[in-house]
């Protein structure tokens, strides 16, 4: 049994609040748990000791014992310091201009 520690959504229609829980992978995201290990609340401001509450001793057993945190999750376990903050990506290149808009700026660039 594979063993994810992950968000799962509560909360009214724009307004969300996720649970910090232990499930089986193949269960669906809002449907069944193991154990409930925290809560996040996106709707307070960052600065609240309330937006992330975090049972840190269960988290550090199912650790342990080998469940694995998806990206989000694990963001705020480097944060508490309850595991090696993941390693953030490169960035994409596709926000950046295409190939014939960056020589039309360079050559804009060497006219003005």
């Amino acid at each position: 049994m594979s063993l994810n520690i992950r968000l799962s959504r509560a909360g009214a229609k724009k307004r969300p609040f996720y649970r910090i829980v232990l499930a089986d992978s193949r269960s669906p995201r809002d449907g069944r748990f193991i154990e409930r290990l925290g809560s996040y609340n996106p709707m307070l401001p960052e600065d609240n000791a309330e937006r992330i509450v975090l049972k840190d001793e269960r988290i550090r057993h199912w650790l342990g014992i080998g469940a694995k945190p998806t990206d989000r999750v694990a963001r705020f376990l480097g944060r508490a310091g309850l595991m090696a903050p993941p390693a953030l990506p490169n960035q994409t290149r596709q926000n950046q201009l295409k190939a014939k808009a960056q020589e039309r700026l360079k050559a804009e660039a060497g006219n003005g």
